[in-house]
């Protein structure tokens, strides 16, 4: 059972998708969880649930991180349930997942959608990242998520992909300028993952899926559960000298 010093991973977006799979996996290592969810508080809730049932201490926090302004309260709401839940006064690992896509072409593409992928996929983690710093363990780490989309072209995903860009290149920034504390920071990018994501195209349309696994080497299109486990194995000492790094996890996506 968990003990005081536990280490602590805080998700976000981890009710469901990759973030529940993510969450899960940690769990798994031996780590405690805290997932954020922005409205699935039912979904966020079993994914607790699912945690527990492994033996580990769990929380679900509401967080929009589309919004920065609430990063604060966001901040003080996590320091509460970290002192009450988990006897702690801090996290050990921070992993970035919350994000939605918006599939438009480069040419049709709105402000409006540009700048609800920006505050969502580039700017709520750059500065929630920014706001945990204090409560963020020396000797921790952080895992952003990029897409196999930041190296490969599919149409339809430039604003996304353009975020996702600037994510991995601040995960370098983020490794030099948090090295003094040993905090390690790398950015995983997954393939193509049927999941909800983007409204489920690539788990439901057949055509999608099937393009998908003719451009991967291995096959097929990438589950959830191909994901999670490699989050989870950064937040664990057997990763404690990669840092900077993008690791695609892909199958092996347009080589």
């Amino acid at each position: 059972m968990s003990t005081a010093s536990s280490k602590i991973a805080l998700v976000t977006g981890g009710s469901r998708g990759l973030g529940k799979e993510m969450a899960i996996r940690i769990a798994e290592k031996g780590l405690d969880v805290i997932v954020t969810y922005n409205s699935k508080k039912e979904e966020a809730e079993a994914t607790v649930a699912e945690i527990a049932a492994l033996g580990r201490k769990a929380a679900a926090l509401q967080l929009d991180v589309s919004k920065s302004a609430s990063f604060a309260t966001f901040s003080n709401d996590l320091k509460e349930t970290l002192n009450t839940t988990f006897d702690a006064d801090g996290i050990d690992y921070l992993i970035n997942n919350a994000g939605i896509g918006i599939n438009a072409s480069f040419a049709e593409t709105s402000e409006e959608q540009f700048d609800t992928l920006l505050n969502i996929q580039l700017k709520g983690p750059f500065f929630l990242t920014q706001q945990l710093l204090p409560v963020l363990h020396d000797g921790g780490g952080i895992v952003n998520i990029s897409t196999g989309l930041a190296r490969f072209v599919m149409p339809g995903y430039s604003a996304y992909a353009a975020m996702k860009g600037g994510m991995e290149v601040l995960t370098r920034y983020q490794a030099k300028e948090l090295g003094s504390r040993g905090i390690r920071v790398n950015i995983v990018a997954p393939g193509a993952i049927e999941t909800d994501f983007g409204g489920g195209v690539v788990r439901d349309n057949e055509q999608v899926n099937q393009h998908i696994a003719s451009v991967t080497a291995l096959g097929r299109v990438g589950r959830p559960d191909d994901i999670g486990g490699v989050v989870a194995f950064l937040c664990t000492g057997d990763a404690r000298w990669i840092n900077a790094q993008r690791i695609e996890v892909s199958g092996g996506m347009v080589l």
